[in-house]
């Protein structure tokens, strides 16, 4: 059984600044902001939610494919796939563009502050799904927007449950594109963050959602676990604290990544998100999005 990863492929330019943004922004002068952040050190990492997920999802023992698109300049991030074992078959690469490049900054207190260039991301809509019998199970991440709304109906009408995370994506659409896109899935998955806009934008609220055809709403909260919301009741599943805070770039990757292989072994909803909870806490050691090892046997897989 393989399980299709619907999302962006990036580059991540990863630097890290040793105070905190908050005492070097004026609130008072936020009209005329102007602020430079000194970062001795810098990274270049893999990453990208699909690349990210797969990740872990591959090192769980699952069988990720990816759909998404790179750049011409993507080369090393396919010879990374296939060291990895992850399928890269389904890649569609944009001769014209360059892959989409996050540039990330985080603070001592690990709030973050991205920029993010989409580049060949937003041709992402020009592959369809591969055609492959053995993909039972996918999850749409934050991607281009008409790749998001392609995969959605392309999923539905192979009928292949999805989960739905639209994660920085979410601003994207508004309330007729999103209750299309939860219409369509099986399961949706979101930060505290999102979950308010999602409702705000619905006009649902996550108990309502829950009692849909959904088979389950996911609410991420940092260190303090998740909510799991399923037919109405709300579930606070607790987080895993971490041995060490070092970065929590691609932490919420990590943790769908450990949903999506629960998934496909046909879990109970709570425990893929237990389990999500300790590869989240793993990740958070590691510095970027594809660095931290998974020990199936310490985590009880």
């Amino acid at each position: 059984m393989a399980s299709l990863v619907c999302g962006s492929l990036a580059f991540d330019t990863i630097t890290v600044f040793p105070g905190k943004f908050a005492d070097q922004i004026l609130p008072e002068q936020l009209h005329i902001l102007n602020v430079s952040f000194l970062v001795p050190t810098l990274r270049r990492e893999f990453g990208g939610c699909a690349g990210n997920i797969a990740y872990t999802l591959k090192l769980l023992g699952g069988e990720p494919v990816v759909l998404a698109a790179l750049g011409n300049d993507g080369a090393s991030y396919l010879d990374h796939l296939k060291k990895l074992g992850v399928s890269s078959d389904s890649v569609y690469v944009a001769a014209d563009n360059y892959t989409a490049q996050a540039i990330i900054i985080t603070d001592a207190a690990n709030n973050q502050i991205t920029a993010f260039h989409p580049g060949a991301m937003m041709q992402a809509h020009e592959a369809g799904l591969p055609a492959r019998g053995d993909i039972k199970l996918a999850i749409i991440g934050p991607d281009g927007r008409d790749a998001m709304i392609r995969r959605a109906g392309d999923l539905a009408a192979a009928k292949i449950p999805f989960v739905f995370d639209p994660g920085q994506g979410l601003p994207m659409f508004d309330g007729d594109d999103l209750r299309a896109f939860i219409a369509q899935a099986t399961w949706v998955t979101v930060n505290d963050y999102e979950a308010k806009m999602l409702s705000d934008r619905t006009g649902l609220s996550l108990a309502e959602l829950s009692t849909s055809h959904l088979k389950g709403v996911i609410v991420t909260l940092g260190d303090q676990g998740c909510e799991v919301w399923e037919q109405g009741v709300r579930t606070h599943v607790p987080g895993v604290a971490a041995t060490e805070v070092i970065d929590p770039t691609g932490c919420g990757d990590a943790f769908r990544g450990a949903l999506l292989y629960g998934l496909e072994l046909g879990w109970p909803l709570i425990d893929c998100v237990r389990l999500g909870n300790r590869i989240g806490a793993v990740k958070i050691a590691y510095r970027g999005g594809q660095n931290h090892p998974v020990d199936k046997a310490a985590l009880g897989v």
